[in-house]
């Protein structure tokens, strides 16, 4: 029989063989699924045991910084076209590459009477500023432009249009009121099956193109077991619940 401090010794030994096979993994995360991987990660870690850091920012001011050596290790991107360019240009892992959510844009406003499910607040025009993500850098914002051009819309409103870096800080210059309405994630606005504050048009998916998102292992993760087990874990059914609750759709 073990005496007592040889069963500590061997408790200690077990808990410290744990903690190396640990990894921790570097995450750049598109703006609009900050909320959705705050809420995946900490399921995450407690069924791998590995840790998820995660940096938040506009899809193309990733690509920017991976190309100029940022050492993230998984990507989550925005939009589809960016991962596939990364992977064209021998920066992703093979094979690594799939769709993990599909976004929806929706018009919302801090004030809960502004809108009423409909675009009738946005072809009147009689606000100052309409927020949108920047659309060089943030998919969400370039869908929000192609909203307004299939509207017809995009010259009237041009110059009332303020731009945020990214979906984070268009939808911030909504919340402080800084502009009456604007563009942003569905994912932003969205709880258990419903808008949570505000007022919202979602809009109809048929008038931009489908904003699908990919993740990628990056090279510097090629040789990380964290990497592999979130990718792995992005795909389970507990992560796909996550990710429809914040109402993406699943490819």
């Amino acid at each position: 029989m073990l005496k007592p401090l040889q069963h500590s010794l061997l408790a200690l030994g077990l808990l410290f063989a744990g903690v190396a096979g640990a990894d921790e993994v570097k995450v750049a995360v598109a703006a609009n699924f900050t909320a959705p991987i705050q809420a995946i990660a900490p399921a995450f870690e407690k069924a791998t045991g590995h840790k998820l850091l995660a940096s938040f920012g506009a899809t193309g001011q990733f690509y920017a910084q991976i190309n100029n050596g940022a050492p993230f290790e998984v990507f989550l991107a925005a939009d589809d076209s960016t991962p596939a360019r990364l992977e064209s240009e021998g920066k992703v892992v093979p094979g690594s590459r799939f769709t993990y959510a599909i976004g929806s844009l929706v018009l919302w406003s801090a004030d809960a009477s502004y809108l009423d499910g409909t675009d009738a607040a946005l072809k009147a025009g009689q606000f100052k500023h309409l927020s949108i993500a920047n659309p060089q850098a943030a998919p969400y914002g370039l869908a929000a432009t192609q909203v307004l051009a299939k509207l017809g819309l995009s010259e009237a409103l041009k110059g009332k249009l303020v731009e945020g870096q990214n979906i984070t800080q268009a939808y911030q210059f909504v919340a402080t009121g800084n502009a009456e309405l604007g563009f942003v994630a569905l994912s932003q606005v969205y709880e258990q099956g419903q808008v949570s504050s505000g007022s919202a048009w979602i809009v109809p998916d048929t008038l931009y193109q489908p904003i699908k998102q990919d993740a990628v292992i990056l090279k510097p993760g090629a040789n990380n077991p964290a990497a592999a087990a979130l990718v792995q874990y992005l795909k389970s059914p507990e992560a796909a619940k996550v990710i429809e609750s914040f109402g993406y759709k699943l490819p």
